[in-house]
């Protein structure tokens, strides 16, 4: 997926999140917290690809990893959210709060990347550093991609238009039906991997 299409995705994977009250921190959250929070770290897994749009003006950085993980390795896993997580945790003094909602922004752009290189035929290695690659290959990798950019839009509308200020356990009930959706089609699909 291109720069500007991962841009679109997290914007709209952001005011999804928002809209659906996917964790209470964010159903409370502020929207000028959350969606620049998203669209900061969007980017950030092709850190791994020194001729992306970040690795391009972070070469220093995106050269050597790419070196040692390859693109689309581990930037582009759940391990390097759970590492960066730590590490956040580790490492920041606590005299830097930041905010809930802004950490959770920031997990949901990056997260919203990994999902949008989930729909193109390469995927992603969601598991690394098992090799398993998860994808589902709608978007085909073109400059000037229509079909990204509908997709993204259809997303952005649909998430504008979905029913806001849901009594909290409908919201609740909402986003863990679609947390089992989710979860009934990636069983289906691990079945269908190993066979």
């Amino acid at each position: 997926m291109t720069a500007e299409g991962h841009l679109l995705f997290s914007i709209a994977s952001a005011v999804f999140a928002k809209n659906a009250g996917l964790t209470p921190v964010l159903a409370e959250g502020d929207w000028w917290h959350i969606v620049p929070a998203a669209v900061l770290t969007c980017l950030l897994p092709d850190i791994d690809h020194p001729r992306s749009f970040l690795g391009q003006r972070l070469k220093l950085i995106s050269t050597p990893i790419a070196r040692a993980f390859g693109h689309r390795g581990f930037t582009h896993s759940l391990m390097a959210v759970f590492v960066a997580l730590t590490l956040l945790y580790l490492k920041v003094p606590e005299t830097w709060l930041i905010p809930a909602d802004v950490l959770q922004g920031m997990v949901l752009g990056y997260l919203s990347h990994i999902a949008a290189d989930m729909l193109t035929p390469a995927g992603v290695p969601l598991l690394w550093p098992c090799r398993w690659r998860f994808r589902f290959p709608i978007v085909t990798p073109h400059k000037n991609n229509q079909l990204e950019r509908i997709l993204c839009i259809a997303l952005f509308g649909f998430s504008v238009w979905m029913p806001q200020g849901l009594p909290e356990t409908q919201a609740v009930r909402w986003s863990s039906q679609l947390i089992h959706t989710f979860q009934g089609g990636f069983n289906r699909f691990i079945i269908h991997q190993q066979n």
